[in-house]
């Protein structure tokens, strides 16, 4: 018999079903992508049952493989911030609202702006902004204020797939930290908040540990399980990147950049800022994670290479192009914020923007400035982190993690030595991780790391000028930023 441990990992364009063996190394892994729909402008909407079926789908891949053999657990890792509406029975009334959906950039910015909001937000500790699902619900309330009230529950993607899987309505005091909803000293529902969205907490799903666990009956058309496999319900993707990479010490901060991006460390208690820059959300017991999430990461290559230069070139023949420019990009500065931008601006109308541009600038320019404006944006949130906590070295992971020249501009913009670990699905190993924990298994897990980068002082002096400008930039550019009604932010 075969022993191992399966991580699903439910990202924003697709589904990962990882399997793990006892020492921690990938075995198998399967990977079911989704799209992502912009109805209207400012809009971010998936199709939650195109989502539950490439999880069904990944969980069936991965275990045919080893029948007839099944898992010692399954355990859960999703993305943050989604919202559902759904009828009694568990029917969709309303398409997935994700992080990236920001038809809420007003009424996020008034309450923002408020008393109310600044409390709010150190209640919680999610900054005040349209992806949150408090601000989603305000929007709705105010403008599809038949469904707000008529609704039976609102829910997140994970907790629709936990639904369809096992017939509750639970999510993980991870998923719910970043709600909005979630008092981070209680781990319960906050009143106050909810009494000031008018929502009853029945209407929530019931907060329950990221090392609960639940069986399988055999309800659900396409998925055969045996009943005594263990299903945990896991935590946020961004909290298990920093468990699974090994970042979980203070000094050890955890960057990860697939289609978006994020800087976090894991701190000992609720850590709130006074700027209202960053966030923290709960990871599992005494642990939380504080740091800052961008809208901007791969997406924006993918973006620039299939509409603006229309290129045929993929990710690696992108990067050599890049590499052929010198740090700094001959003066050319780009400003990655096309899907507008969470941390640490908060400024859901910000906009995309190359300036510096001369005759002397290229395609291969265009590619290095991109790159360089991801890594800044980056750079803005691991920045306010270093200041109040020291941080020794990067745990880096995602799509980004798989380019030793995104690593070495990573080091060199940090000036901190960056680690890559074995493991580049480090959400799904987080999720293994804890799943192990919560089955009271103990697992030999061994961090291996494969690469290292160290920082090129010369570089690092160039491309701090270049990050003072881009903040500088943004500054002097953001009152020319409106949303689509006209209004400046």
């Amino acid at each position: 018999m075969m022993t191992y441990y399966l991580g699903i990992d439910i990202g924003t364009t697709s589904s990962k079903a990882v399997a793990f063996s006892e020492t921690g190394e990938v075995i198998k892994s399967f990977s079911v992508g989704y799209d992502m729909q912009h109805p209207e402008p400012n809009r971010s909407e998936q199709d939650p049952d195109e989502i539950l079926q490439a999880v069904i789908c990944g969980l069936n891949k991965v275990t045919e493989a080893f029948a007839p053999d099944y898992p010692a657990f399954i355990s859960f890792s999703a993305a943050m911030h989604s919202l559902i509406a759904v009828d009694e029975k568990g029917d969709l009334l309303s398409q997935c609202l994700i992080w990236a959906d920001n038809r809420a950039d007003v009424v996020a910015e008034n309450l923002r702006n408020s008393d109310t909001g600044i409390e709010f937000y150190h209640l919680t500790g999610v900054p005040i902004h349209s992806m949150s699902p408090l601000c989603k619900l305000l929007w709705m309330k105010e403008h599809q204020p038949e469904l707000f009230h008529t609704a039976h529950k609102f829910i997140g993607i994970k907790e629709y797939i936990f639904l369809k899987l096992f017939g509750s309505f639970v999510v993980d005091t991870s998923i719910a930290s970043a709600t909005g909803l979630l008092n981070t000293k209680t781990l319960q529902w906050d009143e106050q908040i909810l009494q000031f969205l008018q929502l009853d907490p029945s209407r929530l799903s019931e907060v329950v540990s990221a090392k609960a666990s639940f069986y399988y009956k055999g309800n659900l058309p396409g998925l055969s399980f045996p009943g005594d496999v263990p299903f945990v319900i896991g935590a946020s993707d961004g909290a298990l990147s920093n468990l699974g990479s090994g970042a979980v010490d203070s000094k050890t901060m955890a960057i990860t950049i697939g289609t978006s991006g994020a800087a976090r460390l894991v701190v000992s208690a609720p850590a709130t800022d006074e700027k209202m820059r960053t966030f923290c959300y709960h990871l599992k017991d005494d642990l939380y994670i504080a740091g800052g999430g961008n809208n901007n990461g791969a997406v924006v290559l993918q973006w620039l290479k299939e509409d603006l230069l229309q290129t045929e070139d993929n990710h690696e023949e992108l990067f050599d192009l890049a590499k052929t420019i010198e740090p700094g990009c001959t003066g050319l500065l780009f400003l990655p914020y096309i899907l507008g931008e969470r941390a640490p601006i908060w400024n859901s109308n910000a906009k995309g923007v190359f300036f510096g541009l001369s005759i002397q600038h290229t395609k291969a320019h265009l590619i290095r400035a991109a790159i360089e404006g991801i890594v800044y944006c980056m750079y803005s949130i691991g920045r306010i982190l270093i200041e109040k906590q020291e941080v020794t070295e990067l745990h880096a992971s995602g799509g980004f993690a798989k380019s030793d020249f995104c690593l070495q501009m990573l080091a060199d913009v940090f000036n901190r030595k960056v680690l890559v670990s074995d493991t580049i699905e480090s959400s799904a190993l987080g999720a293994v991780m804890l799943g192990a924990e919560a089955m009271n298994i103990e697992t030999r897990f061994e961090k291996r790391i494969l690469s290292s980068f160290e920082p090129n002082p010369h570089n690092h002096v160039v491309y701090k000028k270049r990050f003072e400008k881009f903040e500088r930039l943004y500054e002097l550019l953001k009152g020319e930023m409106v949303n689509e009604a006209g209004v400046a932010i």
